[in-house]
């Protein structure tokens, strides 16, 4: 239900699959990172307080990407903050994916509607340097 993928002792990746189910909540995220992600589940007549966000100074010096695939399946593939390709995912409708290090990319399986948060504004190409895919014959797909 949940994968994470990890790379000399870094985590590039987590993955919380569509049947992931807990009571209460979920942080998945450690404090230290730019983007959190959780989860919750509460009963009916559960109700969260109305509240608004004070500033607060934030100091971001990498974009963390959070995915969620409404339909259609993706493959994603990870490589290191060097470029190195590791292994791939096949993400499938409902699942939730958060990209914290490394490089990654993209083939859609199916075709695929995908909601994407990160951190804004979004800088254009100055935002990421692109490089080659890794080719089909070199795939490392784990299930």
């Amino acid at each position: 239900m949940i994968e994470i993928i990890e790379y000399d002792g870094a985590t590039l990746a987590l993955i919380v699959r569509s049947n992931f189910s807990k009571e209460g909540i979920e942080f998945f995220t450690p404090d230290t990172y730019s983007q959190q992600l959780a989860y919750m589940k509460r009963p009916s007549g559960y109700a969260i307080s109305p509240h608004v966000h004070n500033p607060v100074h934030r100091d971001i010096q990498f974009t963390k990407e959070v995915l969620f695939i409404k339909s259609g399946r993706v493959r994603v593939d990870f490589y290191t903050d060097e470029r190195v390709y590791l292994e791939s995912r096949v993400l499938a409708a409902g699942d939730v994916l958060l990209l914290a290090f490394g490089g990654h990319g993209f083939q859609v399986l199916e075709e695929a509607e995908i909601f994407e948060v990160k951190q804004g504004p979004y800088a254009g190409e100055g935002d990421k340097t692109r490089f080659q895919p890794v080719g089909e014959h070199m795939l490392n797909l784990k299930e």
